[in-house]
């Protein structure tokens, strides 16, 4: 009997080693899981998002959205429609469009100040019936009518000061609104920069003679602000096709071009250019075609482009640059294309040396932007290469002299080459970086 108990004893004792053997395990396992995938989703974080995710909140029962110093570019389309605040200083927006806005309906405050804002269509604020409070100092705004801001009936605070304001005749319908007396609390600090004889004075202490005479007054033509003489070649339409259907579109293939042809009409949407021998990019060919949107100069020659080339361009959303012999961009090419989403590389004799590292890196860093071609073509002995792996090959050569520079190059999941891989194919990126781009929202 005693052998029989001390037998039935063993084996408990045996299987209670076992589970615990088996728990140990599976908790090591677990944590390393943890441990893992928040090695990962910190890395990917640091390397694919702009800035920190912005805060919702609720104080005093009213909603807020805190998107202050998030060098947001563009106004996103996802936020809250419930929003009663919305801050959004500090940042780096340039331009207001048309019903940007248009679906905050409880807007009560927007905060704008502090952005390098330039231009705001007239229907930028439509939709904002509720809202009272608009700060738009600290911008580059250097004329509005009033017509922006017959949206907001409840407007009672505007601060408008710290903008450049040309006080010219464009700008009467305001400042005639601003003096109204039930609009007291509406741009009172605002000061004219331009002309001369104005500068330094208030909006809301000038006179309508000072702003425009009664010639100007008469001609309407003579409200729009003289833009210096255009050395461009003047556009010829015999020269180019121009369709309307399905958007507005400017074919100018095969034409011998040497120059981006000036006076382009200012609503093409699409504009093809390739096949022609335009060798060189100027600063600002395209400014004042704002609605393009599909810019083709593949097949060329080119061999530079200006920094200040594609200035104006900021609904471009696909640009093909494919064919022709760009070895490197110069820094800044491509910091006007805030909507690109789309960018054809393939057939340039892309250079691999210290030059190149912009071209990737603002490839790297805006990650929803499709691209392919990225190869190495020069020297020999990086021929045939990713331009990522050559990148990474560089810093590596060197790393105490180098690594400062780009911290971000090291400890990453995701190999350069294998991020490029995924760059050419859409559906790959999308499925991987899915929930990046939740996170951003």
């Amino acid at each position: 009997m005693q052998v029989v108990t001390i037998i039935i004893l063993l084996f408990f004792c045996k299987a209670a080693d076992l589970r615990k053997s088996r728990n140990g395990s599976s908790r090591s396992r677990a944590n390393n899981g943890k441990a893992h995938g928040l090695r990962r989703a910190s890395s990917t974080v640091k390397r694919y998002i702009p800035g920190p995710p912005c805060d919702v909140y609720t104080y005093l029962h009213e909603k807020y959205l805190d998107c202050q110093e998030r060098k947001l570019t563009f106004v996103l389309s996802d936020w809250a429609e419930d929003l009663e605040h919305m801050l959004l200083a500090r940042n780096k927006i340039r331009k207001l469009k048309n019903n940007v806005f248009s679906k905050y309906k409880t807007l009560k405050s927007l905060d704008l100040q502090q952005n390098e804002i330039s231009k705001i269509e007239d229907q930028a604020f439509f939709g904002l019936n509720k809202l009272t409070t608009l700060l738009l100092q600290h911008n580059q705004l250097k004329t509005l009518t009033e017509e922006v801001f017959i949206y907001m009936p409840l407007l009672n605070y505007l601060r408008l000061y710290d903008n450049p304001w040309q006080c010219t005749c464009q700008m009467e319908t305001l400042i005639t609104t601003l003096q109204l007396a039930r609009n007291r609390n509406l741009g009172n600090y605002a000061k004219c920069i331009s002309p001369i004889e104005l500068k330094g004075q208030k909006l809301k202490t000038l006179k309508a003679e000072q702003l425009c005479n009664e010639e100007e007054r008469l001609d309407p033509s003579s409200l729009a602000v003289p833009k210096p003489e255009v050395v461009k070649p003047e556009f010829d339409s015999s020269l180019c096709h121009i369709y309307v259907f399905p958007v507005q579109t400017l074919d100018c293939r095969r034409k011998e071009l040497t120059k981006v042809p000036g006076n382009i009409p200012p609503d093409v949407v699409k504009l093809d250019l390739s096949n022609n021998k335009i060798r060189q990019l100027r600063p600002k060919e395209f400014e004042d075609i704002n609605e393009l949107k599909a810019l083709n100069l593949s097949s060329n020659g080119i061999v530079h482009i200006d920094p200040a080339a594609f200035a104006g361009l900021i609904n471009l959303e696909e640009l093909d640059l494919s064919n022709n012999t760009l070895q490197n961009f110069e820094y800044g090419v491509l910091e006007h294309l805030y909507f690109l989403k789309i960018l054809w590389l393939r057939e340039n004799p892309w250079r691999c040396d210290y030059n190149i590292h912009y071209l990737f890196y603002w490839l790297k860093h805006h990650y929803s932007v499709h691209y392919n071609g990225l190869q190495c073509r020069k020297p020999e002995e990086y021929k045939g290469w990713l331009v990522g792996k050559y990148v990474r090959s560089y810093y590596e050569e060197c790393p105490k002299d180098r690594r400062s520079i780009y911290p971000e190059t090291y400890e990453q999941d995701i190999e350069d080459e294998e991020w490029e891989r995924l760059k050419e194919d859409p559906v790959q990126t999308g499925k991987k970086h899915g929930v990046i781009v939740t996170v951003i929202g």
